[in-house]
């Protein structure tokens, strides 16, 4: 069978055109060249070699046209091509690989890394609402209590009072407590005794040595909280991810102490408020002046007045003091949200350390004023009696 492939050679020159005889001494060292070059390019040899048997002179017209000299040229076209096509087949699988196998990576990926989720709350509702008017009506008051408008600066501090009982109860009800709402309603508690006590020192209502310690205490939580907020976000640690309120990162449970303590800052604020009203020809002039008048003559006038504002500041002092140091060894006050509990133990100890370091420095100040006034006050007497 393969002897009958064969042509004699007079046979092959008359099948060829002139033209084409003139070509074939070539022929030996084309041959020649293929049996030394194998490269990765051989699949395309063996097609050649395929068409060579057929027509012999078909591979010798593109040798003619490529010219001999370049054939390793053609090698590296043959392997151009191979990778193009094998770059093609490449992204059609990819292409065909199905979505859900995309999907499953993904999933699998995320359960290994275990990235931690986010949780957003929301935090448009009714307590937050009412705690926003009484953050709005803070400034306010203080305006009012400096221009000496103290019937109106009562009646909006009653309607902040009443605010903030009323969110709370709101809250429990329906079972809308948030995390910001956690942190942003004793803040609002926080700001709006701020104010009232500092408008009442200028005026003078409100003793120096209380004012020291109130602001102290709340100075120093506002500086932890601080901390507390930047050391307990989760990564990354940007501004506007500091102040997006609706990532929680940390919870904070007033104690018990500190509840009873700011409702007796209430009530010593609401006294000299009420105080300030008997001095306010509005106040008194109108229909409750008479009142007013009569509550200040059960209580045995201004003497009887001024030893109840006395007692009261005594108590909220007491109880100022140890609400500020509760928060310093309490380890439930401030809870931080996460899992690591190593480094929440150490964020909460040094949370702790600024709260005392703070405080206590306020601390030592109330004391310093209170001794230099009392001192003051007994040099008076001393020189009324000579």
């Amino acid at each position: 069978m393969a002897g009958a492939r064969k042509l004699p050679m007079t046979a092959v020159f008359a099948l060829q055109s002139p033209i084409e005889l003139c070509a074939l001494p070539r022929l030996a060292r084309i041959g020649q060249i293929r049996r030394h070059v194998y490269s990765r390019a051989s699949c395309s040899w063996a097609r050649r070699d395929v068409i060579t048997r057929s027509n012999p002179c078909a591979i010798l017209r593109s040798v003619e046209i490529r010219h001999a000299p370049r054939l390793a040229g053609f090698s590296t076209c043959c392997v151009r091509r191979s990778k193009q096509e094998e770059g093609a087949s490449t992204s059609k699988q990819i292409k065909e690989t199905p979505p859900t196998t995309t999907n499953n990576l993904a999933t699998t990926l995320k359960s290994k890394l275990k990235l931690p989720v986010v949780k957003h709350e929301n935090i448009y509702n009714l307590p937050n609402f009412l705690t926003l008017t009484r953050l709005i009506a803070t400034p306010i008051v203080g305006y009012l209590i400096i221009h000496n408008h103290h019937l109106y600066a009562f009646s909006l501090f009653t309607y902040a009072a009443v605010s903030d009982l009323l969110d709370g109860w709101i809250a429990r009800k329906w079972k809308l407590q948030t995390v910001v709402g956690s942190v942003v309603d004793p803040m609002a508690d926080k700001f709006l005794m701020t104010t009232l006590i500092t408008c009442l020192a200028v005026n003078g209502s409100l003793p120096m040595p209380l004012f020291v310690l109130i602001l102290g205490r709340d100075a120093s939580l506002a500086i932890s909280a601080l901390y507390y907020r930047y050391a307990s976000l989760p990564a990354p640690k940007t501004m506007a991810r500091y102040w997006d309120f609706s990532l929680p990162s940390a919870e904070v449970h007033p104690t018990t102490i500190s509840k009873f303590n700011t409702f007796l800052q209430l009530s010593l604020l609401g006294t000299l408020l009420c105080t300030n009203l008997l001095h306010d020809p509005s106040a008194t002039t109108s229909a409750a002046g008479g009142l007013l008048m009569s509550i200040q003559d059960t209580l045995g006038g201004e003497a009887g007045v001024r030893t109840l504002v006395q007692g009261m500041s005594a108590v909220v002092a007491t109880t100022t003091v140890y609400s500020g140091l509760e928060y310093t060894w309490s380890k439930k006050a401030v809870v931080i949200l996460g899992g690591d509990e190593a480094l929440k133990r150490k964020q909460g100890f040094r949370g702790r350390m600024i709260m005392a370091s703070g405080f206590g420095s306020f601390i030592a100040l109330a004391a310093w004023l209170w001794y230099n006034e009392a001192a003051r006050k007994e040099a008076e007497e001393t020189v009324e009696r000579k």
